[in-house]
């Protein structure tokens, strides 16, 4: 039985004298393809081309020895990985060990015997291939990890869209509202990311995260009653404590989704603390739990300032919006009481940045008299019981 049935390897087979060419050839081809050359250079021009499994290499030649030889293919990366027998007249321990420290898988003294050249041809090709299997496999499963990864992380954006969208749905905003604060989200940590209050916080995978995060902002309106999420005017006493509930239900929902994850998720733990504290104030005016100054999470520091300018510019069935100068101020005006010094500068530096990124996301009029239609018919909608 051949060792490789389906294909034969090559051997390239290398020597100055012809005789020497025709025996090793005699003695190997019934299972390989067996490639001679009698010059050095020829060796490496081949071998650069059409590499082969192995090569059988003599010392003593013309120009070019072996060992010289060796090293070249050894320095070359299309061929650096393939395996060389030195077949030889040379019987010095001191010519072996050369030999082997310029990368010889073997070496082999004449007078040839054919079973045992047969044995280390087929040993270090069997070795070889399995080495190349190993690193397909390996490639292989990489591949497979990252790709599958990649359906993860994309099923896992869309769910996030999906259930955030259903927010909006209920609510006066728009799906480019979503689009927005993401992209002003990440505008500001890039800003921030090499400041000394935020830098060992703002890592590439949590500025990734918070993206991904931030149209989640508002999830817990789901849970708000639509006479009171929809209504056109101002909220009484009563209604504004029941909309100020909205980042507890968030927060409690994906707290929930965390305690029934099997392993930790700091997705999870940032779209929380991002939904439950991006109305907090930074002198502690806001809810739901009246945080000041740092004890405000970060990600919702970043998330209030992205959140006020899109509310601020933003038209509305019931407001026009307000220009994006007018915005700025307001923002510079929250600096230090609504919003982190640090943060409000940053929006600052990039408020042309802001800018370019509201009109690239812009709200139809189209899609604001849809939202307004929706509106009415909630509106109208007799309360179920």
């Amino acid at each position: 039985m051949k060792l490789f049935p389906a294909v034969k390897p090559t051997v390239l087979v290398v020597d100055d004298a012809p005789a020497n060419l025709s025996l090793i050839a005699a003695v190997l081809r019934d299972d390989y393809t067996v490639k001679a050359v009698n010059h050095g250079e020829k060796a490496l021009r081949l071998a650069n081309i059409e590499p082969p499994d192995l090569i059988l290499l003599d010392i003593v030649m013309p120009d070019l020895d072996g060992y010289e030889v060796c090293r070249q293919l050894k320095a070359n990366p299309v061929t650096h990985g393939i395996p060389i027998i030195f077949l030889t007249s040379r019987s010095d321990v001191a010519d072996e060990e050369l030999g082997l420290e310029l990368g010889a898988v073997d070496y082999i003294t004449r007078p040839i015997n054919a079973r045992i050249l047969q044995s280390r041809v087929k040993a270090h090709i069997a070795d070889t291939w399995r080495a190349r299997t190993l690193r397909f496999n390996n490639d292989y499963l990489e591949f497979e990890v990252t790709r599958r990864t990649h359906e993860v992380v994309a099923l896992q954006d869309v769910t996030t869209l999906a259930l955030a969208s259903l927010a909006e749905t209920r609510d006066m905003d728009t799906g480019n509202h979503l689009r927005r604060t993401q992209h002003y989200v990440l505008a500001l940590a890039r800003q921030l990311h090499t400041h000394p209050r935020f830098g060992d916080y703002l890592t590439q995978e949590r500025m990734q995260a918070l993206f991904k995060c931030a149209p989640l902002h508002d999830i817990g309106k789901v849970g708000i009653p639509d006479r009171i999420l929809l209504k056109p005017g101002r909220f009484d006493a009563d209604e504004l404590a029941v909309m100020k509930q909205h980042p507890t239900l968030g927060h409690d929902a994906i707290a929930r989704a965390q305690s029934n994850a099997t392993a930790s998720s700091e997705f999870l733990e940032i779209a929380k603390e991002l939904v439950y504290s991006h109305h907090e104030k930074w002198d502690g005016s806001g809810y739901p739990q009246g945080l000041a100054g740092d004890a405000i999470p970060i990600s919702a520091r970043l998330m209030a300032v992205a959140d006020v300018y899109d509310a601020l510019i933003s038209r509305r069935v019931y407001k026009p919006g307000m220009s994006h100068d007018k915005a700025v101020e307001i923002i510079v005006q929250g600096r230090g009481t609504h919003f982190d010094p640090d943060v409000a500068d940053a929006f600052v530096a990039l408020a042309s940045e802001f800018h370019t990124i509201a009109q690239r996301y812009a709200d139809s009029d189209i899609e604001l008299e849809v939202k307004a239609s929706q509106q009415a018919s909630a509106l109208a909608a007799p309360v179920q019981a």
